[in-house]
């Protein structure tokens, strides 16, 4: 056993930095505001969370302070995009062409969204 949790660890912190790297592209690669804060919450709150287990199996006396961590950043990582994504639709930020429904136009009294 104590051969095996330094390879799951290892999985892990790789799997985690696959994903926080996904979100950095993400951030890059997407055509608006929206998509990039979803894209980046997503991908950097999954990243993370695999991260902390990947240490959490490298340092198991670490263990209760990595999951206070991650349940951290469970609950401040999706508010946090929340909040951003409000923000920037209340100051105007522009969205994609490709955006078919507006879930916050009702906060500006607009059509909620396109015909399809």
């Amino acid at each position: 056993m104590d051969s095996l949790l330094p390879v799951v660890g290892s999985l892990l912190l790789v799997i985690g930095a696959a994903f926080l790297f996904l979100g950095g592209l993400g951030l890059v690669r997407m055509p608006d505001v929206f998509n990039r804060i979803q894209a980046g919450t997503k991908a950097t709150t999954l990243g993370t969370i695999l991260s902390l287990a990947g240490f959490a199996c490298l340092q198991p006396d670490w263990t209760l302070k990595l999951f206070l961590i991650g349940l951290f950043v469970l609950f401040t990582n999706p508010l946090s995009s929340q909040v951003l994504a409000r923000a920037a639709h209340r100051s105007g930020s522009s969205m994609s062409a490709l955006t078919s429904v507006d879930a916050l136009a009702k906060d500006r009294n607009e059509p909620t969204g396109k015909p399809l």
